[in-house]
């Protein structure tokens, strides 16, 4: 899926996220102030998150619950300096929970990711515009 937004459509972008049905763990990329927690928030609110939603900068990982009692990681490894701190924190047990695992800065944690994943890559476009790519 490619497609062109504006930060006004990112409730559509979302649903449409959704829809193509992703793997349950989505690795975002895209350079800093792209848009990445914007679209994870507006994909937690979309799975049914009613809690507030922050980025895991300093914690790493924010959890949160849908309306269906699902569980929603949200990682930032952004500060992460290697990988075995990813492994300190008990990263294997939510990879590998079956959950949603949405993550930002997934290149620090390259060689623990499983197989199974789902990507997207955000760019900023000169006219302020994204372009978003689901592979």
């Amino acid at each position: 899926m490619n497609i062109v937004f504006s930060l006004d459509q990112i409730q559509e972008v979302a649903e449409q996220i959704l829809v193509q049905n992703p793997k349950k763990i989505i690795l975002f990329n895209g350079e800093m102030g792209v848009g990445k927690t914007t679209l994870i928030k507006q994909l937690c609110k979309s799975l049914g998150v009613k809690d507030a939603t922050s980025s895991p900068t300093f914690s790493l990982v924010n959890e949160y619950f849908t309306s269906q009692n699902e569980i929603v990681y949200h990682f930032d490894f952004y500060r992460l300096n290697k990988e075995t701190e990813a492994l300190d924190m008990g990263v294997d047990d939510y990879l590998y929970s079956e959950n949603w695992c949405f993550i930002e800065w997934s290149e620090k944690i390259e060689n623990l990711l499983p197989e199974e994943t789902s990507t997207i890559n955000i760019k900023l476009l000169p006219d302020g515009k994204r372009e978003l790519e689901l592979i």
